[in-house]
């Protein structure tokens, strides 16, 4: 390895050690609902998001809500990405005149894109048409990152509540189901 090479190595674990208090706080703050130096760009949009949704922000859902809405989305994505493979050949930014993904290969990228294993089984360029990469592969790689980050923010939020009702502080979320924790002011199992 070149002198140089370790030089840009240690830059950037240098620079992503420096940037990783500073990220962390403000996604904290994000996460907490503070506010943030583009709240007051952000939440105008964010506002009309929910308005449009008729999603009341103040209120916080169950985790049956929760769960139903993060499988509807999440299957929503996959039909969109699975029709948009099957149609490319119909639809525009198709500039090679690519046809439709066959089914089978249609139906394992949208699950591995939409499970956020992005296993590619195809070529590429020669597979898939502008708009599908656009629409739908690139969309389902945020999303389904995105998704990830919500579900655990969501299971911390639910870990830190248990933490500060239990006297233990977590350990019966992962106690065998023979085991009655009911002794406890908070019970996990009987709140569900």
């Amino acid at each position: 390895m070149r002198a140089i090479d370790l030089i840009q190595i240690t830059l950037f674990f240098g620079l992503l050690i420096l940037c990783t208090p500073l990220l962390g706080g403000y996604m904290r703050k994000v996460f907490l609902g503070r506010r943030v130096w583009l709240t007051p760009v952000v939440w105008p949009v964010e506002r009309l998001t929910y308005r449009l949704a008729g999603v009341d922000s103040a209120r916080e859902m169950e985790w049956k809500q929760y769960l139903a809405a993060l499988l509807a989305f999440n299957v929503a994505g996959f039909v969109v990405l699975f029709l948009l493979q099957l149609a490319q050949g119909a639809l525009p930014l198709n500039p090679a005149r690519l046809p439709g993904v066959p089914l089978l290969l249609a139906f394992n990228a949208a699950t591995s894109f939409v499970t956020n294993t992005n296993w590619q089984a195809y070529g590429g360029e020669t597979t898939m048409s502008y708009l599908t990469q656009l629409v739908g592969l690139t969309v389902q790689n945020f999303v389904s990152a995105a998704t990830g980050i919500a579900v655990l923010i969501a299971l911390s939020a639910v870990w830190a509540v248990q933490a500060r009702r239990s006297a233990t502080s977590g350990w019966i979320w992962f106690a065998p189901r023979s085991m009655c924790c009911c002794r406890y002011r908070w019970c996990w199992r009987c709140s569900w």
